[in-house]
């Protein structure tokens, strides 16, 4: 497995893909939500959220 960097957005989105391939939706979805906390654009921020269904799964403090 190749070793990722995560500087934009479009990072999280291809780890998120990789990991809704390879049968890991639960951390598709949080790879999503992290890409989705990133967009500025409340549009965008939905669009990252309705591709990747799913409860959110984070456990804030």
């Amino acid at each position: 497995m190749p070793l990722f960097t995560f500087n934009t957005i479009a990072d999280y989105l291809d780890a998120a893909r990789q990991m809704a391939d390879s049968g890991r939706p639960a951390l598709a979805r949080l790879l999503a939500e992290e890409a989705a906390d990133r967009a500025a654009d409340p549009d965008q921020a939905a669009r990252i959220l309705r591709d990747f269904p799913g409860l959110n799964l984070r456990q804030e403090d």
